[in-house]
């Protein structure tokens, strides 16, 4: 038996990087999946994983596409309950004193419309149906939820936002809808740049070297795959297994809140460690 038997999911931003593996994650634990995805050549192959996924190309910052992925999710599952969302855009580090005047207005709206309000305006649009079914919510949140340099000043606070809106939602909807949080570290991933800064064709998992550069600056020098990160979606989605946890956030993120000040880790004895992390 899988952990999602019988449960109907409907994942925003499912067609690449952490929301695809989340999507192929609750397939395999037992889980029907509508997803609400931008790209059509993503929502094309989707479409290959066979009858369990109900892919349907729309824009998640748009409240009707919301309403066409919840209704198409519904007509062929025949209910709703779970959400996760997974849209993101990234702003690759630039500092606030680096960001134009005249495309800072346009950078901001671009970025919090993907990474919060399309957060907001799904879970508008399916809360009828998650009260219903007393269901769960799961946000994509960042380690750049909780400490420095993970991204520059507009992702950092797009993503501290989404802390806010796990509290807020968790407080709002108990007892009867569970919301909670997933917080992947450094992941590589199609993740793409702002539009607004000439960045949209720029992929974050398309550098080689960032790789090792996630590896040498967490604890368990590990370099996470989407999957790695989807079993946190998938206890969290379980009610069963979480029906008593809300208002949290998982930090999926090779053990960033326990870097130590002399060395990564109480283990990491090789100067080459010790070297990178002082």
């Amino acid at each position: 038996m899988g952990w999602l038997d019988g449960r109907v999911a409907l994942v925003t931003g499912g067609g690449s990087g952490i929301g695809r593996g989340v999507v192929e994650t609750f397939i395999e634990e037992g889980a029907k999946v509508g997803v609400l995805e931008i790209s059509p050549t993503k929502v094309a192959d989707l479409k290959k994983i066979g009858a369990g996924v109900e892919a349907v190309q729309g824009d998640a910052t748009i409240l009707e596409d919301n309403g066409r992925a919840l209704s198409k999710t519904i007509s062929r599952f025949g209910k709703l309950d779970i959400l996760v969302c997974c849209p993101g855009l990234f702003d690759y580090f630039i500092p606030l004193k680096d960001l134009p005047v005249a495309k800072l207005g346009d950078a901001f709206d671009e970025i919090f419309a993907v990474n919060v309000k399309s957060y907001v305006l799904s879970t508008k649009v399916a809360l009828e149906e998650l009260l219903k079914n007393e269901g769960c919510i799961v946000y994509t949140l960042s380690n750049s939820s909780f400490y420095p340099a993970g991204g520059g000043a507009l992702y950092m606070a797009t993503k501290f936002a989404l802390r806010g809106l796990v509290t807020q939602m968790a407080y709002e909807l108990a007892p009867r809808v569970r919301v909670n949080g997933v917080a992947p570290g450094g992941t590589m991933t199609d993740l793409r740049g702002l539009k607004s800064l000439g960045e949209q064709g720029r992929a974050l998992g398309a550098d080689p070297s960032k790789a090792e550069e996630i590896r040498r600056t967490n604890p368990l020098r590990v370099v996470a795959t989407p999957k790695d990160h989807s079993w946190a979606y998938v206890y969290l989605a379980s009610k069963e297994r979480s029906r008593a946890v809300t208002g949290t956030i998982i930090q999926t993120d090779g053990g960033l809140g326990v870097r130590g000040l002399t060395r990564l880790s109480g283990l990491s004895e090789d100067r080459t460690t010790k070297k990178a992390t002082h």
